[in-house]
């Protein structure tokens, strides 16, 4: 088993979706293409609705991922506690897939013995460490978000501190919803350096809508253009060593 890749969204939101796909279903296709969807919802002293708390959950579900509601004061312990465990989450079901083709269907980790098992937790935690980890942050930034961005950004940039203790790459992405001109906008594109976010905060303009829905769905089509552009960049190496 060796350290590979683990690619995963992290949605920050107060609310429910309101506009454009089904959220659930758009969390369904991600996990489909190997995208982790993790959701953490962000409320002040006044209560998420029950809308809202079922919304969260059937996303993180129907994604294979973590959610967790919080107030603004805990947010940046609970960004960082989201992305680790999922990324354990993650190498769990691939570590019970290897164990199922090697010792048959009805393994799994929890069915292991004690000492067996300890074995290959300890095997899950260096892979946490070692594979490279690529996340598309989804921030809300409708209207209601307005006055939690600036502790949104605090929490990404310790994300971004924590996260650089780690052997493996970490590649990070930032899309908000809605946008200026659309239901979404991309507002960094790939990079190692995810604290270069601390000017985009102060450029957003918070606006009415919640369209969590199309923001998946955008998130989905970012990593399968950074897929595309690695094969193809593969080919091209490959084309260059063969005229060679």
């Amino acid at each position: 088993m060796h350290a590979g890749k683990i690619r995963q969204m992290l949605i920050i939101t107060d609310g429910c979706s309101n506009k454009g796909e089904d959220p659930v279903a758009m969390a369904a296709l991600a996990k489909e293409q190997e995208i982790t969807v993790n959701v953490i919802g962000v409320i002040d002293q006044d209560s998420i609705d029950e809308q809202g708390m079922r919304e969260i959950n059937g996303i993180a579900m129907s994604g294979g991922g973590v959610s967790q509601v919080v107030y603004s004061t805990q947010l940046s312990q609970t960004v960082q506690m989201v992305t680790r465990k999922a990324m354990t989450q993650t190498i769990h079901a691939v570590v019970n897939r290897e164990l199922q083709q090697i010792l048959g269907n009805k393994l799994t980790l929890e069915d292991l013995p004690p000492e067996k098992r300890g074995e290959v937790i300890e095997v899950v935690d260096e892979l946490g460490e070692k594979s490279d980890l690529e996340v598309v942050i989804l921030v809300d930034a409708s209207a209601s978000m307005k006055h939690k961005l600036q502790t949104v950004k605090e929490a990404l940039i310790d994300l971004s501190i924590s996260l650089n203790a780690r052997v493996g790459k970490n590649q990070f992405s930032m899309l908000v919803f809605p946008g200026k001109r659309d239901d979404t906008e991309i507002v960094l594109d790939w990079t190692s350096r995810l604290e270069s976010i601390t000017g985009i905060f102060t450029m957003l303009s918070p606006g009415g809508i919640t369209p969590t829905g199309p923001a998946i769905r955008e998130a989905i089509e970012i990593f399968n253009e950074k897929r595309n552009l690695r094969s193809l960049l593969r080919h091209d190496d490959a084309s260059i060593e063969e005229s060679m």
